[in-house]
């Protein structure tokens, strides 16, 4: 149960659960000066949130000299597609 609330309250706001989504269908790993710009939010605040994102064990990150790449778990994914699929059931 900690771990279930770990995880949803990694995506409880709404520029982590931006993030992670387009980190999600970029399919290769994204780098944190991109996401900056898409997500419309200080480089902080998007370091903050990949940090959280990082911790909660939804994405992974690797370093290419100075930049971080981020890239879904397989336990991001398959978050993301069962809220897709109730909101498919919903539609």
């Amino acid at each position: 149960m900690a771990t279930d609330l770990r995880l949803l309250t990694a995506m409880g706001n709404d520029t982590r659960y931006e993030l992670l989504r387009r980190i999600a269908n970029a399919g290769d790993g994204v780098c944190v000066c991109d996401l900056e710009a898409a997500v419309g939010v200080s480089q902080s605040a998007v370091s903050q949130a990949l940090s959280r994102l990082y911790s909660a064990g939804l994405v992974t990150r690797r370093k290419e000299g100075s930049w971080r790449y981020y890239e879904p778990t397989e336990t991001a994914a398959a978050l993301l597609e069962t809220l897709d699929d109730l909101r498919g059931s919903r539609a």
